[in-house]
């Protein structure tokens, strides 16, 4: 079965998706688009269980000369960091469709079009080995998100779409610079596993790191390069949200663990206390300002860029606990902040607007939909059961070890998250609803209930259960972590803590997982130590 091209079908039977749109019936569009993303998502899902997960190789591997001449060719392959985002990605595009299905009454062909192209150049970005194949997936994805944005958007919706293009635009030229440069410095070759195992001069990694990170912090967006996030948020329709939030900001991130650290672990090091103090202002401007919205959209926006704020956060930390958890936490981030964007779409569709003030005391007239506006509540607020607590308690334990009066400023944004997300629940599940807006506010449908269960499913899984996706994750984030921190700088810089555990809890994503079970059997003071790596057992 692993000899199957699966990560090929993936990407082209969307494409395949976005042209059948065009020859099928009116009334058959929204089916058809449909039928493709649940055939996308079936065809992803065996790969959750043929992956390997004790394999530090990239599997369902794919390969052809493309550009032979230029040494580009078209490589794929999988490992455990973008496995779980591309498993995120298929689940998320039917539920787009599904939000999409009377939202969109216009030029719908094309709208379900762009879905699908969207689709296949997010996977192709999770999935692509050859730097050129990459950038094309990447700037592939900037197109069909300007449309959404632009054709199907609210009133200032050029505005906002022209604001995203420049920004995403201005980031990705500093991006295919830098992999020019590594391509002549790395031996002629595009090949990201090859030039991931080569070394190179501080001073050259300096600059790369910095034309990596103008592409992507505007993507994730990190603190000062996100305002263009809730400009585009705003304007954009719904499905266009969900996607934006859950996936195209994990790119930036994605690109920070696949590219900046392990090819530039010297520039990394460097920079690490710059990328920590821009992750805490993110976490902490992001809550205020969310704290201060009137309009749901741009709460929820706002939110965005504090939690992003956790995963950048963790990235640098450079231990086992702050990397997996800013794994976890891109998945997690993607599915609670998705089905919040979800909710706002399903009320707006009913009062045809997004102000809270206009969107008071659903728990009587919509007891269902006000019960998962609270589950997606508080998971992204980190209550403890649901998929958000493990990943910020993870990302919080790496920076622990790392400082902590770091981890002290960054957990100010949970307290804020509760802040702003509780009252937004107060006013918006548990008020006294307008006369006016009754006649308007009706429950959700079956179609909205099978748009929403799914999350909502996925945040007390992985909450409850996060072994299968950490156990996954895990063998890889070693080998990033690898490049990053030589073994025996490892053993030299581990910190003296109190009641340090043993080399088999060290090692093992488990004794991380206790820690999140168990506050009694592993305390504060017993969290494994900050970069000590080594064989799994």
């Amino acid at each position: 079965m692993t000899d199957f091209p699966w990560l090929t079908v993936l990407i082209v039977l969307p494409l395949l998706g976005a042209a059948a749109v065009f020859f099928v019936k009116d009334a058959a569009v929204r089916l058809t688009a449909l039928a493709v993303t649940i055939a996308d998502l079936v065809v992803s899902l065996p790969l959750w269980w043929l992956f390997d997960a004790t394999s530090g190789h990239m599997q369902f591997l794919e390969s052809a000369a493309w550009i032979p001449s230029l040494s580009i060719n078209y490589r794929l392959g999988l490992d455990g960091i973008s496995l779980p985002l591309v498993l995120m990605t298929t689940i998320l595009m039917p539920l787009c469709v599904l939000i999409s299905w009377h939202a969109i009454d216009t030029r719908l062909r094309s709208f379900m079009a762009v879905l699908l192209i969207m689709e296949g150049a997010m996977i192709g970005v999770f999935v692509a080995l050859d730097f050129v194949l990459f950038y094309v997936f990447w700037e592939a994805m900037l197109i069909p998100m300007y449309l959404l944005i632009g054709v199907w958007g609210g009133p200032n919706r050029l505005y906002a779409a022209i604001k995203f293009f420049l920004y995403t635009l201005a980031g990705s030229v500093l991006l295919l610079v830098a992999i020019l440069v590594l391509y002549f410095q790395g031996g002629h070759t595009f090949d990201i596993l090859e030039l991931s195992r080569q070394t190179y001069p501080t001073s050259l990694q300096t600059w790369l790191f910095l034309a990596f990170f103008a592409a992507f912090a505007v993507k994730v967006p990190m603190f000062p390069f996100h305002t263009w996030l809730p400009d585009a948020h705003v304007e954009a329709p719904t499905a266009g949200s969900v996607i934006l939030a859950s996936v195209l900001l994990k790119m930036g991130t994605y690109g920070f663990v696949r590219f900046s650290l392990p090819m530039l672990p010297d520039a990394s090091r460097l920079f690490t206390p710059l990328m920590v103090v821009l992750s805490i202002v993110a976490i902490i401007y992001g809550a205020y300002m969310a704290l201060a919205q009137a309009d749901l959209k741009k709460l929820i926006a706002y939110s965005s860029v504090s939690h992003m704020g956790f995963v950048t956060l963790g990235l640098f930390m450079f231990n086992i606990q702050g990397i997996e958890g800013a794994v976890m936490q891109m998945v997690n981030h993607g599915i609670t902040t998705g089905g919040l964007f979800l909710c706002v779409g399903m009320i707006y569709e009913r009062t045809h607007s997004r102000q809270i003030a206009d969107n008071i005391g659903l728990t009587k007239p919509m007891p269902r939909y006000a019960t998962f506006l609270v589950i997606f509540s508080l998971s992204s607020l980190g209550l403890p059961g649901t998929n958000s607590f493990v990943g910020e308690f993870m990302v919080l334990a790496g920076t622990f070890l790392w400082s902590k009066a770091a981890t002290a400023f960054a957990s100010l944004g949970i307290i804020l998250a509760a802040a702003y997300l509780l009252w937004m629940v107060q006013r918006v599940a548990f008020g006294t609803p307008a006369p006016h807006m009754l006649p308007k506010l009706s429950d959700l449908s079956q179609r909205e209930l099978a748009t929403l269960l799914p999350l909502a499913v996925l945040i007390f899984a992985i909450g409850l259960f996060p072994n299968p996706l950490l156990s996954r994750m895990h063998t890889s984030v070693e080998q990033v972590l690898a490049r990053i921190v030589p073994p025996s700088h490892q053993q030299a810089s581990a910190p003296a803590i109190l009641g340090q555990p043993t080399s088999l809890e060290q090692n093992d994503p488990r004794a991380t997982l206790d820690m999140v079970h168990s506050s009694t059997t592993h305390p504060i003071g017993n969290l494994p130590p900050t970069e000590q790596q080594g064989e799994r057992p």
